[in-house]
């Protein structure tokens, strides 16, 4: 399993004491959620702060959008390099154009689903992407309880990349934590992204970190 710590759950007092902690502690990706307060109702950060996190960061970025006017992030964040750019299917009308977009800059694109919509929705573009990934909460907070539908949902995204691209990795986000990583393991789920389950461990993050590495 691969391990994406959110930074939304950082000190953001010592964020780069903190981002370097989680890569040292043995963690794959950083994810970076990036809101703009109209798609969800939540605004957190920008280029700035995530060119910032990148020079610190000793592992690659995982950037996820939550905003309304994709291409512009999209152009907003490709300078930094991430491994991963992923954005919600629910907010794209030219879904193709922006993952052929992403792929050119030389970043590794990525669709994201809201816990309501059915996998079946990307079926047509997972040929063309390097990941999916699938809400446990609702988007826009930290914090929130993992919503059970999702193994489901994962099981039957899982039967549809076997059939058109078995490379893409599938990743789930909200609520992740040493209680149900196995569940996630055995319905396909290849990367989980902890925010308060890594950065709130009273034994620390690499504690965290290793205890979801099954």
């Amino acid at each position: 399993m691969l391990i994406a710590p959110s930074i939304l759950s950082a000190d953001f007092g010592n964020l780069a004491r903190d981002v370097e902690a989680i890569c040292e502690a043995g963690c794959d990706f950083v994810h970076v959620d990036v809101m703009d307060g109209h798609f969800v109702p939540n605004l957190t950060i920008g280029p700035v702060v995530v060119s910032s996190v990148a020079k610190v960061a000793t592992k690659p970025l995982d950037i996820h959008l939550m905003v309304e006017n994709n291409s512009f992030f999209v152009e907003l964040f490709a300078p930094l390099k991430p491994e991963f750019i992923s954005f919600h299917i629910e907010e794209e009308k030219h879904p193709h154009r922006l993952v052929q977009k992403i792929r050119s800059l030389g970043i590794r694109p990525a669709i994201v689903l809201n816990p309501h919509t059915p996998p079946e929705s990307v079926e047509f573009l997972l040929a063309d992407v390097d990941m999916v990934l699938l809400m446990s909460v609702n988007p826009g907070f930290g914090g929130q309880k993992f919503i059970p539908s999702v193994l489901e949902r994962a099981k039957r995204l899982k039967a549809l990349i076997e059939r058109h691209n078995p490379d893409c990795l599938i990743e789930v986000d909200g609520g992740v934590s040493d209680k149900n990583i196995a569940l996630l393991k055995e319905v396909g789920v290849n990367v989980v992204v902890a925010g308060s389950y890594v950065f709130g461990n009273e034994n620390g993050y690499k504690d965290a970190i290793d205890s979801l590495k099954v």
